[in-house]
């Protein structure tokens, strides 16, 4: 994501409100340092949040911020639609966010909310707290909600020394969105 940000954004050139859910410790530090950038942190329960707060009510008002962040908390929540609906409604006009989820070689998402036993969601989901897998139709999905939904494959484009150097997966995909 760093690269990506580097390479195809204004991130850290341009002054920006940023929300980041449940923020990434190798990003906090880092972001936080950055003074182009108005940087706020929220999660429900993580202590590394600036802003306790549920993603499926985020505390601010429409059209707040230049950007969202939320990497891999989609998969944990009741309803991901809805949580992306909340994202929608606070990205500005022109804003963007990058929502980054696991997506297995599955055609459809698997959801099923009357599995609520951990170690049947570990079996079913890969992830005791997972209460959905996501497949191919991630992006689709998350578009319903009205966030225009773009897959990048940003991997696959950027010099093999830096995908070897950083040890990224190659089929790694960046899920770009914006305000719908």
């Amino acid at each position: 994501m760093w690269l990506f940000l580097q390479q195809k954004t204004d991130f850290f050139t341009k002054q920006l409100k940023v929300l980041h859910v449940a923020p990434e410790l190798c990003f906090l530090k880092r972001f936080e340092a950055l003074k182009n950038l108005d940087y706020i942190t929220g999660d429900l329960e993580s202590p590394l949040a600036k802003i306790k707060m549920d993603i499926h009510q985020i505390p601010f008002p429409d059209n707040t911020f230049d950007v969202v962040f939320c990497n891999h908390v989609l998969e944990h929540v009741k309803s991901d639609i809805d949580a992306c609906k909340e994202i929608n409604r606070v990205l500005k006009p022109g804003g963007w966010g990058i929502l980054q989820s696991p997506v297995y070689d599955l055609d459809k998402t698997l959801e099923d909310t009357s599995i609520t036993d951990p170690v049947e969601r570990e079996r079913v989901f890969g992830q005791r707290d997972h209460v959905r897998k996501y497949g191919k139709d991630y992006a689709e999905r998350l578009s319903t909600s009205g966030l225009n939904v773009r897959e990048i494959p940003f991997v696959r484009e950027i010099d093999p020394h830096l995908i070897h150097q950083h040890a990224l997966p190659e089929t790694e995909m960046i899920y770009f969105c914006s305000k719908g």
